[in-house]
């Protein structure tokens, strides 16, 4: 009991150090992380024996926010935190130094889980089916070790994978899931993202705006990542300046993405069009950019050819975009029609 209330206790104090307080739905998971805490840390409680747990609900409820602050705070050292587009590029990775070996899926798996005690993996969601398969065969492997799994979606395991065509590839891991974890909802009205009005750092700085940019001369460069070169306008002064068409209407991936934004501080996206005019696999780019920009806490300059409300708008047709959408709310939106900037700003409750 002495380490749930401690738990609780370092949590909340972490949410007061960000200017908020816990709402009930949120204080509920975070006891459920507390007990989860408890069973890991117990003397009494065998190596591995905890419930895994898998929180899922709607975007900007707080679920990552809550599991990364009890992941913190969680005493022990044997703990490894993956996010999805992460933890597949780093995956991936190993399983090509292990190619010449029979299991070489098993010992990158190995590589990636070590001897943690929990894997708390973040963001979990699936839309493809090879990294599907290898879900599967992770998940397959830490719960037949016995370790404990914590893990964040915007998904239902049911709704993981939710390509009618492809969903029946997922249905292995999704029975591993509702067999080994505790699938535990966290949901409520707001979308904590939308009301978000600090500005002063990471994604948050960041803008979307339909002002033209300023002309610039740009002296084209090139960055490389394994081996692979892509154009892009400038990377000067720790900035990556690209366009839309050069980061998502080529084949780039969410390798180059994470490699990009552990090298560059800030970036500017320029001409963004509206979403429907990408094709679906430039769209699908764009929301794991997002996603990767996020997690990296990277301030960004959208420069877009319409107004951000028109873009997720035209967005919300594809049933996958919500997350990205919940995302782009934190900018501040620098271009808006006169009838949005006249409107009252009334933020009622703090931001998570």
């Amino acid at each position: 009991m002495k380490r749930t209330d401690e738990l609780v206790r370092a949590v909340a104090a972490a949410a007061s150090a960000d200017g908020f307080s816990l709402d009930p739905a949120q204080r509920a998971t975070l006891d459920r992380l507390a007990v989860l805490g408890g069973e890991l840390t117990g003397g009494s409680v065998r190596r591995g024996s905890a419930r895994s747990l898998y929180v899922h609900g709607d975007a900007g409820r707080g679920k990552s926010w809550l599991a990364d602050a009890f992941y913190a705070a969680l005493p022990i050292q044997q703990k490894t935190r993956v996010h999805f587009h992460g933890f597949f590029d780093e995956l991936h990775r190993s399983i090509h130094n292990h190619r010449s070996e029979r299991d070489a899926v098993e010992r990158a798996i190995d590589d990636v889980a070590g001897s943690t005690r929990l894997l708390f993996f973040d963001e979990l969601h699936v839309h493809d089916s090879g990294d599907a398969r290898l879900l599967t065969r992770l998940l397959d492997h830490v719960f037949a070790r016995g370790l404990t799994v914590l893990a964040t979606s915007n998904y239902a395991p049911d709704d993981l994978l939710p390509n009618p065509i492809w969903n029946h590839i997922f249905e292995p891991g999704i029975a591993l899931i509702k067999a080994n974890m505790e699938v535990w909802p966290l949901n409520g009205p707001i979308d904590y993202r939308t009301v978000t009005h600090n500005h002063t750092r990471g994604f948050a700085a960041g803008t979307w705006s339909t002002a033209t940019p300023p002309l610039r001369s740009f002296q084209p460069r090139s960055v490389t990542v394994r081996g692979r070169s892509f154009p892009v306008a400038s990377t000067d002064n720790g900035e990556l300046t690209a366009t839309f068409d050069q980061l998502c209407r080529t084949p780039t991936s969410t390798v180059e993405y994470l490699q990009w934004a552990r090298e560059f501080s800030r970036w500017s996206i320029t001409e963004v069009p509206a979403f429907s005019a990408a094709d679906p696999e430039a769209q699908q780019r764009f929301i794991n950019l997002v996603d990767v920009l996020v997690d990296a806490d990277v301030p960004v300059g959208f420069s877009a050819a319409v107004y951000l409300d028109d873009f997720l708008a035209d967005a919300s047709r594809r049933p996958d975009a919500f997350r990205m959408a919940s995302r782009l709310r934190l900018l501040r939106n620098a271009g808006v029609p006169k009838r949005a900037a006249e409107s009252p700003i009334f933020d009622p409750i703090p931001l998570v």
